[in-house]
């Protein structure tokens, strides 16, 4: 099945809208974030290029991105990260056991088809009950980057100098279909390497824009 991430520019032209699509999202990640203790979701100036355009960054299947979250989850309890032709119960059985670890992952604890990542910086991905019946758990773009910083050498990966990200979707694909053909590469973390290129991608670009990133 294909994931699409979009960035959604946090500027005053679309946020202040009435007519703006994303309103009860934003209200509900600003519920959470001030139960935090924590600022709410900035809304910006608009500034010459900048628009409230909300636009594809990045597109790969589930199964890539359950491949790197497996990796980081593996370096995150200290486990040899090791690559996998299928995923099996190897990662469900991860999740089980590593709990308490994996909810505290802006990478791994975040819904599949839904949820956001916010340029707001905070420690762990946030839930409350609203949310958790929604999108699921708040992620921060932040934090988000400093995971796959932190996963990408052992994926072979030089954060400092990584590859070009892949071309974003070249339309929305829906939840049911496959995602566009890939060609991997010979990496033994090729799949990996592919879902880290595409959100390494959202994170820098939703940081220095100050956009949203959604899944969808």
């Amino acid at each position: 099945m294909a994931c699409d991430l979009w960035l959604v520019p946090l500027v005053d032209v679309l946020c202040h809208s009435p007519d703006n699509p994303f309103a009860e999202e934003i209200a509900a990640y600003d519920k959470a974030l001030t139960e935090a203790g924590l600022p709410p979701v900035p809304v910006y100036n608009y500034m010459p290029g900048l628009s409230g355009d909300v636009a594809p960054v990045a597109g790969f299947d589930y199964d890539a991105l359950h491949f790197l979250r497996r990796a980081h989850l593996l370096q995150l309890c200290g486990l040899e990260v090791t690559p996998v032709d299928e995923l099996g119960g190897d990662y469900e059985q991860l999740l089980e056991m590593f709990e308490p670890t994996a909810q505290q992952s802006h990478l791994v604890w975040h819904y599949d088809h839904a949820g956001a990542y916010v340029p707001v910086d905070f420690a762990a991905p946030l839930g409350n009950e609203e949310l958790m019946e929604g999108g699921g758990p708040l992620g921060s773009a932040h934090g988000l980057l400093r995971e796959l910083e932190s996963v990408a050498p052992a994926l072979g990966i030089d954060p400092a100098n990584p590859p070009p990200a892949p071309q974003p979707p070249a339309r929305p694909t829906e939840l049911e279909e496959p995602a566009a053909p890939v060609v991997y590469g010979d990496s033994p973390f090729a799949r990996e390497r592919h879902v880290w290129l595409g959100l390494h991608a959202a994170a820098t670009r939703s940081l220095a824009q100050g956009s949203m990133i959604i899944f969808s």
